[in-house]
Order: C-alpha cells, then structure tokens, then sequence
C-alpha cells in the first residue's frame, strides 16, 4: 500500500510540474501589443485617444517653432496622428474644434473615393464612357468625342476638355468643347472633375450628397456638408473629419474593422501614378516621390518631387488656400492642415508643402 501511495504522489507532482511548465510556456507566447496597430475613434462621439510628443520621442524643442510658423502662414486648424491617435491638435488665428473649413480641391479625394464606392456596387465601370451616366450632349462636342471620354479620363484629369475658357468650373454646355483626343494630355481642369458628382448621381440614381453621406461620410463618423459656390461643390467639415478621411485611407479603405472600400485595386489606382502624362497624380490624389510632376494652371512639366523634404511615400490631398491632407503609410501618420491663404497657395503643391515639411521633420526626427 505504501509503495502504491508513493506512486501516486509521483504521479501527481510530475503531472503538477508539468502543466506549471506548460502554462509558463503559454505565458511566454503571448504576443506583445502591436505599437503600430492603428487606432480609430467611435463613429458617434468626440471621443479620441491622444498620445504624446514626449511619449513617442519626438523633438520637443521642435514643437514651438512649429506653431509659430502655422501661426505665421494663418494657419486655423492642424492635426497630427500618428497610428490614429492625436498627437497635435491646435487652432490658430481664432480658428477652433468646432468650425467647418473649405477643403477646396482637397475635396477631390472624397469625389475619387466615392466613384470607387459606386464601381463597387456595380452602378458604374470607369473604363465606360461617361456619357453613360451624364446623358448624351453634356458637352458641346460630337458624338463620338462624347462617346471617347472615360469616366476615368474624369479621374486622371485627361478628358481632352478645352482648358483655355475664362471660366475653368463652368460645367455649362458651352463652356465644354474639344482640344484633344482624351488620355493625350494631362490639365488640372476643374469642370471635368466636377461632371463626376453628375456621374455618381446618374449612375446611383440619387442626389449625390445623400449617396456619399450614406456611404462614406457617416460610415466613419464624419461632418460636414458639400456646398455648391458657383459651378463648383466644396466640402466644408471639421479638421477632425478631414483628419477620419485620412486615417480611412492610411488603412486603404477600411475603419476599423468595416471594409468600406473593399475594391483594393481600386484604391491601389486611385494612390498611384495613373497615366504616364503625370507621374505625380493618382485619381484626384497628389502624389509625392516621383521623379516629375505638373501642376494646376500649368502646361509644363517640372523635373523633381512635389515635396522634395517629404516621405516619398506621401499622398495628398491638397487644396486652394493650402488645405492639405497628408497621409503618409510608412510612418502612420495623417496630417492635417487647414486655413487661410499663406501667401504661397496654389490649387495644388506649392512651397508652403516643403517648408511645413522641414518643420514638422525637424520634430518627428
């Protein structure tokens, strides 16, 4: 019997040992927290978690040198996220949380990502002639011009539109007629950009402010509104939103969990050179890193980076005025710059890009 009892207690302390040994190991195997693991705010509150300068090691002592130069080039809104938490969010020059900005051009990006929303669906194909979703004699051109022009050509910026009109927004029927044969030549032409919100409502079936509230805007819990100024629509929203819309696109289409936009070669179009008349542009989105570019209002091509100091990772949506929405994947970050005029703005890049880019360098580095 004692023989069968010290056995048992054998028995018993190696079975103990053993899973002490196995639940250690189990312990040791749990994986650590990804630091780079993106965060996103709840869609139906102000709530948004915040991390530090300090905690992240940035430069501290390139923080003021910062604001002043925002300040200087009457800056109201600037937001920094770094793996979607705020890092920087100040307002300048009675500029507050609460105001909706233009976004101007900037806003170009939301209308490319909505056409990505609506091909998606299967309500429209950019490769079909946009005709299609506009109606015939949209633009006073023949037939079969009208017939050549893709929506993607709408996207590219290479409809073949005259550009030389004395109003570049007029969508009017004769203010659209024909210069070249569309994909020939790339001109920032705010009439063709426009005609898209036509093509999303006609291929949608309804207005296109309640298509794109209802599928992206409040999917990610933006405000704002689209405001028609003339011929032309421009967004106004918080800098949070602009900064919701950027950190969708730094997750390639997808909040949190939610695949808003899906479609990855879509979305991998949209970010990346489009056409070989310029390098620096995707569908509605800047493109930095490239080794030319061409620029709104111009005709030339210009040798080099739109941001010489910036990731050349980088897209952008940018903005008349110098709105800027900046989102870089290597590093995470969405930035955010909205505002007044800095007395360098162009509709797209413009010097004000590289010298904030110097800046927001000398703290992050």
């Amino acid at each position: 019997m004692k023989n069968i009892m010290t056995l048992f207690y054998s028995l018993l302390l190696s079975f103990t040992i053993s899973c002490s040994d196995e639940a250690e190991e189990i312990l040791t195997e749990v994986p650590t927290p990804d630091q780079n693991a993106l965060y996103f705010p709840p869609i139906d509150s102000e709530e948004w978690e915040t991390t530090t300068i300090t905690d992240l090691g940035w430069n501290t002592d390139a923080e003021q040198p910062l604001y002043n130069f925002l300040e200087e080039k009457n800056t109201k809104a600037f937001i920094i996220l770094k793996n979607g938490k705020i890092v920087v969010e100040r307002y300048f020059n009675g500029g507050s949380a609460f105001d909706n900005n233009p976004w101007y051009s900037a806003g170009k990006t939301l209308t490319a990502f909505t056409v990505g929303l609506a091909q998606q669906e299967g309500l429209l194909d950019i490769n079909t002639s946009s005709a299609t979703y506009l109606g015939t004699q949209w633009a006073d051109i023949t037939t079969d011009q009208e017939q050549a022009i893709t929506v993607k050509n709408h996207l590219m910026m290479t409809t073949g539109l005259d550009y030389n009109v004395s109003n570049q927004n007029c969508t009017d029927f004769d203010c659209l007629s024909f210069l070249n044969e569309p994909g020939n030549f790339w001109y920032y032409h705010n009439a063709a950009y426009t005609l898209l919100t036509d093509i999303v409502a006609g291929a949608a079936n309804t207005d296109y402010n309640t298509y794109f509230d209802t599928k992206l805007k409040n999917k990610i819990g933006m405000n704002g509104t689209w405001v028609s100024i003339g011929y032309a629509n421009i967004y106004y929203s918080t800098a949070r939103s602009m900064a919701r819309f950027g950190l969708l696109n730094l997750n390639k289409g997808i909040w949190d969990n939610n695949q808003i936009l899906s479609d990855q070669n879509y979305f991998t179009e949209m970010t990346t050179t489009s056409q070989n008349l310029n390098q620096a542009y995707g569908y509605l989105w800047w493109l930095n890193g490239k080794s030319s570019f061409r620029a709104p209002a111009f005709e030339d091509e210009f040798p080099g980076e739109l941001m010489p100091d910036g990731p050349s990772d980088l897209i952008a949506g940018l903005g008349k005025d110098d709105q800027k929405l900046y989102v870089v994947p290597s590093q995470n970050l969405v930035i955010i710059r909205m505002g007044d005029d800095t007395g360098q703005a162009l509709l797209g890049p413009s010097s004000f890009d590289n010298e904030l880019w110097i800046k927001i360098n000398a703290l992050i580095n």
